[in-house]
């Protein structure tokens, strides 16, 4: 049996208004509901409370997953931006082997006959690096391993260009020295009065061979250095009176003779065109002039081959 509990509502003045009757079962039945509302609101706020901080979570993690992809995405553009350059730079290194080329004809220097040239090294470029819209989500790892691959190979012929433009200087600074050595100018200004080769001797009238050219003009007039080279006499001799020898190496030796004044001694470096000497009449001599002698291993050599006079 169910108990049942009278209630009694009492108005301000003390007077009961209104009873009701209620039974045991009815209070147990409220308060039981009273606590699932109250568990049920509970379950529900604390379920709320966790929606909304997963959401604040998924927010943060979309706003970093967004960064990360802008990231990515940069990434790419300078990968491919570098592999723009990586063209460039071979596009530069075929252009540096056609430039070598041509110094090569102009200086008439045998042509590189290094067949690993540029090109040679690597083949030819990937199309990966020549597309401009390549797809970079797709493509990545293929690109970054060909441009690891063109890396190599660049840093491979870059080794053997500087290989061949050391050997192009070698050969350049030898031609150098030996045009610097040759004696391509006259040694003084004046009138030609006598050449090389055979003719009547001025003195005894007899046909004799003239080993150099005779160049006249004022006494004083200077006489220059016909080449690069090293005196290697100085003073007086002979019939050539004062005389200066220059030795160019390479079997070449240049005289000037009859001088008035010797402005260089031996043993002393000169270059082309610096003043060594006084033109003169000393010696067997007629009158002021050069007589300018080449020879070459000891034979004397027309002047005129080496100033094309």
């Amino acid at each position: 049996m169910f108990k049942r509990y009278t209630v009694i509502v009492i108005d301000k003045s003390g007077r009961p208004i209104k009873k009701a009757s209620v039974s045991t079962n009815f209070i147990r039945t409220t308060i039981l509901l009273c606590f699932i509302l109250l568990s049920s609101f509970c379950i529900f706020g604390y379920d709320y409370y966790k929606i909304k901080k997963e959401e604040g979570f998924a927010e943060f993690l979309r706003s970093k997953v967004s960064l990360q992809t802008e990231k990515i995405h940069e990434q790419r553009r300078q990968i491919q931006a570098f592999a723009n350059q990586i063209i460039a730079l071979k596009g530069h290194m075929a252009r540096l082997d056609e430039f070598e080329k041509q110094i090569r004809i102009l200086a008439n220097i045998e042509a590189n006959t290094n067949d690993e040239n540029y090109y040679g090294i690597g083949g030819s470029m990937p199309d990966d690096l020549l597309d401009p819209n390549l797809d970079l989500a797709s493509e990545h790892d293929k690109l970054v391993k060909n441009m690891h691959e063109q890396v190599v190979q660049l840093q491979m012929a870059s080794n053997y260009k500087e290989k061949d433009l050391k050997t192009l200087l070698g050969i350049l600074e030898e031609q150098r020295n030996i045009l610097s050595a040759t004696p391509s100018i006259l040694p003084t200004k004046g009138y030609i009065t006598s050449r090389f080769g055979y003719r009547r001797s001025p003195f005894t009238g007899r046909r004799e061979i003239h080993k150099g050219i005779d160049i006249s003009n004022k006494k004083g007039t200077p006489i220059m250095a016909a080449a690069d080279g090293v005196v290697s006499f100085a003073g007086a001799r002979g019939l050539f009176g004062r005389i200066i020898t220059i030795d160019h190496g390479h079997g070449l030796v240049t005289y000037y003779a009859h001088l008035d004044k010797i402005l260089k001694n031996e043993g002393e470096r000169v270059r082309k065109g610096e003043i060594i000497a006084k033109m003169g009449d000393t010696g067997r001599t007629t009158g002021a002039h050069l007589h300018y002698e080449v020879q070459l291993n000891g034979v004397p050599v027309n002047p005129a081959k080496y100033i094309g006079k």
